[in-house]
């Protein structure tokens, strides 16, 4: 970028700050509704809502309330849901069959949502931890380290499931290596050709995400575990560059950088470097900061809330998928 020099006062960087109207023309980046990506959590049975207890605001909901929820999110202009199925312990196993069974929690939501509001984005985790009696996110041998090829195989069962029931958005978050490649092909196969991929191909492996599995109900399972054999190292940039370009050789329509504020170098370097859409997660852990300062009245709420997602697009992020969502929609709105 050339810098164009002028010496001072023929050049005051305050002039164009002192008015709305000269600050509001002059703004480089913009957030709207249209940048936004709702995540929900989905548990079984009806009239149920369980509150998240390290996500302040945030509620697991039974289907027929996900649905009330969803009307409310069409109304405000949210283009994009992310649904997490809550399921229940006795459903788990060593290899995650419920993770593809048609009836499955995740699936039926899918057919809901889309049958209610054809209009609302859907896109689903594609991801076993939830699935698995250990809690990780994909199958283990007999030492505790996740094998590659036989959780792809289960990953691309899981990822046709979801399109069967609808999904507009399938969202591999595992980290597992080929596993793009092996789900674009099974899709082509099956004839869902217009299916996108969304691939969590910079996930790394980070302590932001504790709120989130208390949400799923994994945290327990995992049991103090780690998940550094497959998510990426926090010390590393270079490496989120090949595993991005990795995915979109094998058929990945967009990818995803998490975290997000802690990382938004990653998410810069990605879109400058590679020029392919790219999103970014807010995650549990830092929507759980923010709440924390915000209760205590620390913060403010709404301006703190809109000055990070505004980061995000700064940085160069497409869209955030932030539990935010539909309180940045609401003050979007009520601001026109």
């Amino acid at each position: 970028m050339n810098i164009i020099t002028s010496a001072y006062p023929q050049r005051r960087m305050r002039r164009m700050r002192k008015h709305e109207f000269s600050r509001r023309l002059m703004a480089e980046n913009q957030l709207t509704v249209n940048d936004l990506i709702y995540p929900m959590f989905v548990l079984e049975g009806n009239n149920r809502t369980e509150q998240v207890a390290s996500m302040p605001g945030v509620e697991r909901l039974s289907i027929d309330l996900l649905l009330k929820e969803a009307e409310e999110l069409v109304e405000l202009g949210i283009p994009l849901i992310a649904l997490f199925p809550v399921t229940p312990a006795e459903k788990k196993t060593l290899m995650a069959e419920e993770a593809y069974n048609a009836d499955a929690l995740a699936q039926r939501a899918v057919r809901a949502l889309k049958e209610a509001f054809p209009q609302l984005g859907v896109m689903t985790d594609v991801a076993l931890d939830p699935f698995t009696t250990h809690g990780q996110d994909g199958i283990i041998d007999e030492t505790g380290y996740i094998m590659n090829d036989i959780t792809t195989e289960i990953l691309v069962k899981q990822a046709l499931s979801h399109a069967e029931a609808g999904a507009d958005i399938v969202a591999p978050s595992d980290m597992m290596d080929g596993r793009i490649g092996a789900i674009r092909k099974a899709l082509e196969e099956a004839g869902h050709v217009n299916t996108q991929i969304m691939a969590y191909s910079a996930k790394y492996s980070s302590n932001y995400y504790g709120p989130f599995r208390d949400a799923v109900g994994s945290a327990g399972n995992l049991k103090g575990g780690n998940k550094h054999s497959y998510q990426m190292d926090p010390a590393n940039s270079d490496e989120a560059l090949h595993e991005v370009a990795l995915d979109i050789q094998e058929g990945a329509d967009m990818v995803m950088v998490k975290p997000g504020m802690p990382y938004l170098d990653i998410v810069h370097r990605v879109k400058t470097e590679l020029a392919v859409p790219t999103f970014a997660y807010q995650v549990s852990g830092e929507y759980a900061m923010h709440m924390a300062a915000i209760q205590n009245g620390w913060l403010a709420e709404k301006a703190i809330v809109m000055e990070s997602l505004l980061c995000f697009k700064r940085a160069g992020a497409d869209g955030i998928l932030t539990y935010f969502a539909k309180r940045a929609a609401q003050w979007l709105k009520e601001d026109k």
